[in-house]
């Protein structure tokens, strides 16, 4: 999903005047061109795609468990364009799928991280893409995140980690320690 850099220096120099501020002053004239290609950062995860990062990787390998745990991640609130971090453990035990390389986990993390999002939205996409292009025997999702929507604003409260987990396959019954 390209952005459209002219239109979104538009609204940004608009929402800096509806602010009251003047965005050709000297310390705002460039914030406009700085904020779009922000944005063109954050919301690249909708160009990725998912098939080519989780090609198998060729040859045998042992069916042993694949976990990686504390992918750090960013995102933005969709409700409010606020972002919100943590981290994610993701894993699966290879099936009919194969096994992927280990940076791939971390990519499909960025890839829903940089979109703008919902922690349990982006929980279930990670899963979902797991699931389907990897075929695993059992699998699972957890993300855990402190959301500047709820620490900056409203009832203000920081440092309230959101845990959201789903487990799949044979691992829904009896998971993994890093998943519990």
């Amino acid at each position: 999903m390209p952005i459209h850099e002219s239109q979104a220096e538009a609204a940004i120099r608009s929402l800096l005047q509806s602010f009251g501020l003047d965005p050709e002053a000297p310390e705002l004239a460039a914030t406009p061109r700085r904020v779009a290609e922000f944005w063109a950062e954050r919301t690249a995860g909708y160009d990725v795609d998912l098939a080519a990062e989780l090609q198998a990787l060729p040859g045998e390998l042992a069916p042993v468990p694949v976990i990686l745990s504390r992918i750090p991640f960013v995102s933005t609130c969709e409700h409010h364009l606020a972002p919100f971090q943590g981290h994610a453990t993701v894993g699966y035990l290879p099936g009919q799928g194969g096994t992927v390389g280990l940076s791939k986990l971390v990519r499909v993390v960025q890839a829903f991280a940089w979109r703008l999002q919902v922690q349990e939205r982006m929980t279930q996409q990670i899963f979902d893409s797991l699931e389907h292009h990897l075929k695993p025997e059992a699998w699972g999702v957890k993300l855990v995140a402190e959301h500047t929507c709820m620490s900056h604003r409203g009832v203000k409260t920081p440092e309230v980690p959101v845990t959201t987990l789903l487990l799949g396959g044979a691992w829904t019954g009896n998971p993994p320690e890093e998943f519990r």
